[in-house]
């Protein structure tokens, strides 16, 4: 049986995103958000809310039980002063926190993450079993044979 680990990630995040886009809705507001203060414009992929949806899935499972906050700093970036000409560098800056604490709450309703009393949240059953099945879908579609010891 594979595992999330078995496949690659990109591959992953890109499977479940097709699958979590039917089961959760991008609000009103989320077309016009900004990923973080780093970013000057909202994100112009099309199915970002579902991907980010994803990535949050993925990254709750590997290192759960986590928090917003400590996912806001996975998806930031680099934001630099007023001007981007200067020479300073970059100081750090947070990803949106009401983005991913808005994710992390569809995905809670769907039952795929749980809150942990005071760490963070954490995977469910149902959850893994999603990211495992997907993964196992995932890696019959690869065509890499150093991953054929894992189907």
């Amino acid at each position: 049986m594979a595992t999330m680990y078995d496949v690659p990630a990109d591959d992953l995040i890109e499977a479940l995103a097709e699958d979590l886009a039917d089961r959760l809705d991008e609000p009103d507001w989320g077309e016009f958000a900004k990923s973080g203060v780093d970013r000057e414009l909202p994100p112009e992929q099309e199915d970002f809310w579902a991907t980010r949806a994803a990535s949050l899935l993925r990254k709750v499972a590997d290192r759960g039980p986590v928090g917003v906050e400590r996912l806001s700093t996975e998806y930031g970036g680099g934001k630099n002063g007023s001007n981007r000409y200067q020479v300073a560098p970059d100081k750090r800056a947070d990803g949106s926190k009401n983005l991913i604490r808005t994710i992390l709450q569809q995905l809670e309703e769907e039952d795929l993450v749980e809150t942990a009393e005071g760490e963070g949240r954490r995977i469910t059953a149902e959850g893994r079993s999603l990211l495992d099945d997907t993964a196992g879908n995932v890696l019959e579609d690869l065509d890499r044979p150093e991953l054929e010891r894992y189907a």
